[in-house]
């Protein structure tokens, strides 16, 4: 069984006893979320795809910690007129594991 959800924007094919990488979630480490955008719900055989979403059907995600990503450079310049700008960023993100899919 499996679903595909969408949280932060993005779009994730999940399965129960995953652990993926989302934006960062307002939770703490060890509590759990409940995601209630599940997009499509396939079961075997059975398939169910929401307009737009899944009626009743809901992903139970538990927080194992968060972070920050590793650091991208933005560097911008302009050929011959000594223009330089350098910025660095890291993306916080959400580590977390699937508990339970529900439909």
């Amino acid at each position: 069984m499996y679903a595909i959800i969408e949280t932060g924007g993005k779009q994730y094919r999940v399965s129960e006893g995953d652990t993926l990488y989302v934006e960062k979630l307002p939770a703490l480490a060890e509590e759990t979320v409940e995601i209630d955008r599940v997009l499509a719900l396939v079961d075997g055989d059975n398939f169910k795809i929401g307009a737009p979403l899944v009626d009743g059907a809901k992903v139970t995600l538990k927080v194992v910690r968060h972070g920050r990503g590793q650091k991208i450079i933005i560097f911008k310049y302009k050929a011959k007129k000594n223009y330089r700008r350098k910025q660095g960023h890291r993306q916080a993100f959400t580590q977390v594991t699937v508990e339970k899919i529900e439909a």
